[in-house]
């Protein structure tokens, strides 16, 4: 089978072909993701995405689609008039949304997101705006209006800002690809919320994870993979600390790209596993790089080249390459590199990493000792403005002034300036909450402080109404909102801490969970030892012991709802899941 990608055109869209026995696949790729929206509007490049794919159905072949940071993929494997049926199908729908199904694709992206757990390492490093937008809830999308979602796909999803690729014997006969005219797009800009690196936070109790910002180089690459056999053997083969420890690499596609690295641990273990995590980095960092480690992931990297499919697989990030303007790369030419690679390379990237490193390590652990710097959770000034004292009397003040909102404690302070809020949360009981460019949030909560509607007003009409989040009824606010501001976690987190239970909920949670789990057992026993009493026969048995569960479940269900009912996020996360 053929290395070699070739590039072609299809109706004006740059192509790119590998030979491929077999069912054929393809891919549409298009350079607008998450990091081009804003807070206020994220979720529509998803929305899209959805929408375009309705039309196709419940098809024999294979067909998804997928929106990441940049790129937009809609991908297909199948005979060769079932490419040329999709494509044209996903083009079709493009241009002509089905707006009719807007509404129940919303909810269907709730349902998703309700699943899917970003990571916080995005909004850390990036802060709200951009790349750091794949951490937080798609908020924009409950306010999506038909003639916005018409917008975006006119203005992002054009034939100038598309590439294609295509794996099989030949190109499709009678394939076409009806897309508008457009312009190709930049890579999105890269922000910082990071003053200093390397960096960490707190947060979480599974582990430690880490990531960093080398070039993107064959030299990365191979360092991605020998990271990961230095922290596995450390981590679990020798300390048995750590059950995964593994490691990822992703170009960003503008020269740079981001490796990732996790180690788990169990909270009695996560001392020596941040320890002797820091401990492996040091030793890459210092040069000493395994030669066994390196030729065993050199080896790896090269089988994956030359492999049968090799060229294959690297189509849809040569597509990707080609929107950011990066030149193809030939198989010869990427071997060369992987063998002219040396542990002198690997250094040079062990260092280049050390100084762009953001290490999310578990609550209540630290690691300035090992030469990182706390990542910020508060802000360097507070706005000038009036003062409204919290009622709790405990110190803390929400300042309100013209350039924006302040939260004062005795510990910090946390600004957000209207100019860079990213994005206003709004419930219809009066809450509000700034989120900053920067990632850090004010909870602006009226009957915690004691801020009169005029004061409110003054606040709603000073964020950009582009900015705001219109937000279902929440269960009810928090009786700490605000506080939350003092501790690192809430302030940054795109998924906020939840709702306390009253006192009420406690009483009812503990009172029908101990009602349940006795009755539990009462069904339990009968469900046992009743089937072999002699004067009941089996239908009778059967009979009672469906009676018996089914009240178990009775009354076990209010204790769930309870459960869910708090679980739920009554600050920024509130409505959309």
């Amino acid at each position: 089978m053929s290395q070699t990608i070739h590039s072609t055109e299809v109706d004006g869209i740059p192509t790119l072909f590998a030979y491929s026995a077999g069912p054929m696949r393809a891919g549409l790729v298009f350079r607008v993701g998450v990091a081009d929206e804003t807070l206020s509007r994220a979720g529509v490049t998803h929305l899209v995405e959805h929408l375009a794919l309705h039309r196709q159905g419940l098809a024999d072949y294979h067909f998804n689609g997928a929106t990441k940071a940049a790129f937009t993929h809609f991908h297909v494997e199948g005979a060769e008039h079932e490419i040329v049926a999709y494509l044209d199908g996903v083009c079709t729908s493009l241009a002509d949304l089905p707006m009719e199904r807007l509404e129940t694709e919303k909810e269907i992206l709730r349902t998703e997101e309700a699943r899917r757990d970003p990571g916080q390492l995005a909004l850390w490093r990036y802060g709200a705006q951009g790349y750091g937008l794949p951490s937080y809830p798609e908020w924009g999308v409950r306010q999506l209006r038909p003639e916005d979602v018409h917008h975006w796909a006119g203005t992002w999803f054009t034939r100038d800002n598309a590439a294609l690729w295509i794996a099989g014997e030949r190109l499709p006969a009678g394939l076409r690809l009806k897309l508008p005219a457009g312009a190709r797009r930049p890579m999105p800009a890269v922000t910082s919320a990071l003053p200093e690196r390397p960096a960490y936070f707190s947060e979480g109790t599974g582990g430690v994870l880490l990531d960093c910002v080398p070039a993107d180089t064959t030299a990365a690459r191979l360092y991605s993979g020998v990271l990961e056999r230095e922290l596995s053997r450390a981590l679990r083969q020798e300390g048995g600390y750590s059950y995964t420890a593994a490691t990822s690499y992703e170009s960003r596609r503008d020269g740079f790209a981001v490796v990732t690295a996790f180690a788990d641990a169990l909270p009695a273990k996560q001392d020596a596993v941040l320890g002797g995590f820091v401990d492996v980095l040091a030793k890459l960092q210092a040069g000493r790089i395994e030669p066994a480690d390196l030729e065993a992931v050199r080896t790896r990297a090269d089988a994956a080249l030359t492999a049968p499919d090799g060229a294959v697989r690297r189509l849809p990030g040569a597509a990707e390459d080609l929107l950011a303007h990066r030149p193809l790369r030939g198989t010869d030419e990427l071997r060369s590199e992987l063998w002219a690679t040396t542990p002198g390379h690997l250094h040079a990237v062990a260092l280049e990493a050390a100084g762009t490193a953001l290490m999310q390590v578990p609550t209540g652990h630290r690691a300035d000792w090992a030469g990182f710097a706390a990542a910020p959770t508060a802000s360097l000034h507070a706005v000038a403005g009036k003062q409204f004292p919290s009622v709790r009397k405990d110190g803390s003040a929400l300042v309100v002034g013209d350039e924006g909102v302040s939260l004062t404690t005795e510990k910090r302070t946390i600004t957000v300036l209207y100019r860079e809020c990213a994005a206003q949360l709004s419930w219809p009981d009066g809450g509000r909450q700034l989120v900053g460019s920067d990632g850090l949030a004010v909870q602006v909560e009226p009957g915690l402080y004691g801020i009169d509607a005029h004061t409110m007003a003054t606040i709603d009409a000073a964020v950009h109404p582009a900015a705001t989040v219109w937000l279902p009824p929440r269960q009810q606010p928090r009786a700490d909102a605000g506080a939350a501001a003092d501790g690192a976690s809430p302030a940054r987190s795109g998924r906020p801490a939840p709702a306390r239970r009253t006192g009420a909920q406690t009483a009812g949670l503990v009172i029908f969970g101990v009602l349940a789990g006795l009755w539990s057992l009462v069904a339990a026993a009968y469900t046992i030892f009743g089937v072999s009493d002699p004067e009941t026969t089996t239908g009778e048995w059967a009979a009672l012991t469906v009676f018996l569960w089914i009240v178990a479940a009775g009354l076990a269900l209010p204790a769930v709802r309870i459960q869910r009912r708090t679980r739920r996020t009554s600050g920024p996360g509130a409505g959309t899941s």
